[in-house]
């Protein structure tokens, strides 16, 4: 079967899925067959740019006919818009794969998770980073055993593309569209890899920062007030035991997108880097210090699909991995993950940090 794919939204996420599904025929050829077919956005001549440049065939300034048309819909609008098309195509039984976070409130992702347990379609959420080779690399490290009963996990997701303050406002800065900023964005992230590759989180204590009251809006120049965080910092409790420390901003100075993790366990440890993509750092039970390992060999996760061991691979090859397990698990009629039930799970976190953060004291995670 030829699965016809529609988009809600055109941007980054756009091109990162439209890529992706081209690639998937040469690098997976045992990948189902996708089309393509329907992309919706509200802006006209950017979205009929947007389809020439993507592949698609045809276009909407209506998210529903998208729904309507679609064996599957990627849902890659402002938070504020996840939850309607993908509840709609839910009830129709159409296959959803939603950018994170789940949505702009946890009430609105509490109707999307109440959706997916009534449908046969499968609805997915877009953490990529699940789908880092050394990432997944480190979680069968864990798995195994070899660094022993995780103590510590350390995280950070650091960014400067609003350092300064004359920067200009985007979406993200309105709490009305975005519902949250750094923690729910990039922090969204952070959670997802700690929940994923530690257990559940029991309860937080969190903090926000908004470093910059407002910001220039340049097709108008007017100045637009920031109501979301700038920043946040996190302490958690996990239920195995072990503790974490978390950290995000989108204004520190000279991070491109550091999206770093550590573990520390009770035979050993291992740390990664976004920004130094192929590689991680392991200290087994007995080393001397950190080793260097590079997770280029055909025998690390899916590398055996594309070069020669040593020749890196980067960020835009984690979606094609995510949209070759998304579509093999709706062509399989399996489960998915990470699902919304795992991004709801996410967003309670989040929920919590910036509740405790109104309140300056622990919050327990429901």
């Amino acid at each position: 079967m030829t699965y016809d794919i529609g988009f809600i939204g055109y941007g980054l996420m756009g091109t990162a899925h439209a890529n992706a599904l081209a690639r998937l025929p040469m690098f997976f050829p045992d990948a189902p067959a996708s089309n393509r077919h329907i992309i919706a956005g509200r802006d006209e001549p950017a979205l009929e740019a947007a389809a020439d440049r993507y592949g698609f065939d045809r276009t909407t300034t209506d998210w529903r006919e998208a729904v309507a048309d679609a064996d599957v819909v990627y849902n890659l609008t402002p938070n504020t818009l996840h939850p309607e098309p993908s509840i709609e195509a839910l009830e129709t039984d159409t296959h959803v794969l939603c950018e994170k976070p789940l949505a702009a409130t946890l009430e609105g992702a509490d109707r999307m998770v109440a959706a997916a347990e009534t449908t046969d379609a499968v609805a997915g959420c877009a953490f990529n980073y699940r789908y880092v080779p050394a990432l997944v690399a480190i979680r069968n490290l864990v798995a195994d055993g070899v660094i022993g009963d995780i103590r510590h996990f350390r995280g950070q997701y650091l960014q400067d593309f609003q350092a300064d303050p004359e920067d200009p406002w985007i979406w993200r800065n309105d709490a009305d569209v975005a519902g949250y900023g750094t923690v729910g964005d990039v922090g969204a992230h952070t959670l997802d890899l700690a929940r994923w590759l530690v257990g559940d989180i029991d309860r937080v204590a969190g903090t926000l920062t908004r470093f910059a009251d407002e910001r220039p809006v340049p097709e108008t120049g007017d100045r637009s007030p920031v109501t979301t965080d700038d920043s946040y910092g996190a302490l958690l409790e996990f239920a195995n035991g072990a503790q974490g420390v978390l950290e995000g901003s989108r204004m520190a100075t000279g991070h491109k997108n550091t999206n770093a993790i550590e573990l520390i366990g009770s035979k050993g440890a291992v740390r990664y880097d976004v920004e130094r993509f192929n590689e991680f750092e392991l200290q087994r039970e007995h080393d001397r210090g950190f080793q260097r390992i590079s997770a280029t060999e055909s025998s690390d996760p899916y590398m055996d699909a594309w070069w020669p061991a040593g020749h890196g691979i980067g960020w835009e090859h984690t979606f094609v991995h995510e949209n070759y397990e998304f579509l093999s698990a709706i062509d399989e009629g399996s489960s998915y993950a990470p699902d919304f039930a795992d991004a709801y799970a996410v967003q309670e976190v989040v929920d919590a940090i910036v509740e405790s953060d109104r309140s300056g004291t622990w919050v327990t995670v429901p």
